[in-house]
């Protein structure tokens, strides 16, 4: 491995050049008007894994943004390691937040501030850099290799979901390295291996066939805003304990060493109370703060649409009213199963005075790997020998839904090998990634492939 890392550490500062012209291209994939953009940055990708050494390298077009997909079979009897990661990013709003133009890269503090920079640009050309060192240096990779790059994730991975029903043989794999988390803290090596769920519904109200006035018709109807608040109120007790009937059943509890593992993290909740800016935390009673963000189900009102809410006053009784609800899902728990539970829930205790409607916007699966994995022990390997620590896991509160149809479709462990920080401003204005963690993430997915052929 000296001349891989030797190779990759010469070339420090070429790789931040690149790095920047690849956060250029402003591949906002929601956007219709970014559509060439996308297909820029698809090209651009698939130039750089050409460039790296990787063969049959393909732009895959597909109803949406392409596919890039390329492979490197040449390893007989070692593993095959599927590398995914997405080259579309979030918009830019609002744009006056930025400290400098979201699609011109600046350094600041050794941090490369632009959008896409940690989510997911920087963290994805990380293991393309690391296969040119081998390539490069030795000729050759010590495992079997695989790219699916895509330009939808933030999207919903929708075409990418459906290429990989399809292409299955293709795709075929033993682990997917995946980096698209966070390290826990600056320079501490982390690895992810539970992510949340989610259950999203709406739910509407209506009263009254029209917007009343206040004044004439209140005390005689039911206002859906004061009805739909006391529902809301319904949901959890004071304890922070979801209150719809069954939906504890499936989830699995925390293990003793998963416990003590979320203890030994360097954690304060003061600091993290302050961070946030509230005098107080609040979730459910009898688990840490760690357990509740990681691998306790939530559930939280998201936003409430009814009435007026313009400047100054105006005197409506209003006809509808509508409410967001999320509910983050733990290992185990279904999705489908526990929006049967909410839409039964809310029927009932949904007063006669208004009409109720339900939908089920979208869901996605839990997912948690075991630590005993051999990709995920080989990972915990790479991480220490680069940053000179122990690596330490995590679970992380989101979810990301491709991560669990890779698991299940294609039979493969999950690696998590985030480089991120959860305070790098993704989705945000003013997003950065330090550029240490760029390099270490070089050098951690090179010792990765090395101790996996292992």
């Amino acid at each position: 491995m000296e001349s891989v890392a030797k190779y990759i550490n010469s070339n420090r500062q070429s790789y931040v050049e690149e790095l920047k012209d690849f956060l250029r291209i402003p591949s906002i994939s929601t956007l219709p008007e970014h559509k060439n953009d996308l297909n820029t940055a698809a090209e651009f990708v698939a130039r750089k894994l050409n460039d790296a050494g990787m063969e049959n390298v393909k732009v895959i077009e597909t109803s949406g943004h392409p596919l890039v997909y390329c492979d490197w079979l040449n390893a007989p009897g070692k593993p095959t390691v599927l590398v995914y990661g997405h080259y579309d990013v979030q918009p830019v709003d609002p744009l006056n937040l930025w400290d400098s133009p979201p699609f011109e890269p600046v350094i600041k503090d050794n941090k490369i501030y632009a959008r896409g920079a940690t989510d997911d640009k920087g963290q994805m050309l990380m293991h393309i850099k690391s296969v040119e060192a081998f390539i490069k240096t030795k000729g050759s990779l010590p495992v079997n290799l695989k790219f699916i790059i895509e330009g939808e994730e933030e999207i919903g991975s929708e075409n990418l979901d459906a290429f990989v029903n399809k292409n299955q043989s293709l795709l075929k794999c033993d682990c997917v390295l995946i980096s698209d988390t966070a390290l826990f803290a600056p320079g501490i090596p982390t690895l992810t291996y539970g992510l949340r769920g989610i259950s999203y519904m709406e739910i509407e109200l209506t009263g009254p066939n029209r917007d009343l006035h206040s004044g004439t018709f209140g005390g005689a109807v039911e206002n859906p805003v004061n009805a739909l608040a006391e529902m809301i109120s319904k949901l959890k007790d004071s304890n922070g304990k979801i209150k719809i009937p069954g939906f504890y059943n499936d989830v699995i509890k925390l293990t003793t060493q998963e416990r003590k593992n979320f203890k030994s993290l360097p954690f304060s909740e003061k600091k993290y109370a302050q961070m946030l800016g509230v005098k107080e935390l609040k979730g459910e009673k009898g688990f840490t703060v760690l357990e509740r963000i990681w691998a306790r189900p939530t559930l939280d009102c998201n936003g409430i649409i009814g009435g007026f809410t313009g400047e100054g006053a105006k005197t409506v009784l209003p006809s509808k009213a509508k409410a967001k609800i999320s509910m983050r899902l733990v290992p185990n728990q279904d999705p489908k199963k526990i929006s049967k539970m909410f839409t039964a829930y809310i029927k009932k205790i949904a007063p006669k005075s208004v009409t109720v409607s339900i939908k089920d916007l979208h869901g996605a699966y839990p997912i948690a790997t075991s630590l005993d994995d051999k990709p995920t022990l080989a990972a915990s390997r790479a991480l220490s020998k680069v940053f000179g620590k122990k690596t330490l896991f995590m679970r992380e509160g989101g979810s990301i839904p491709i991560v669990v149809v890779f698991a299940k479709k294609l039979k493969a462990a999950p690696v998590l090998m985030g480089m991120g920080l959860n305070t790098e401003n993704l989705h945000s204005p003013n997003e950065h990634f330090n550029l240490n963690h760029f390099h270490l993430g070089i050098l951690s997915s090179a010792y990765f492939f090395d101790e996996y052929s292992k």
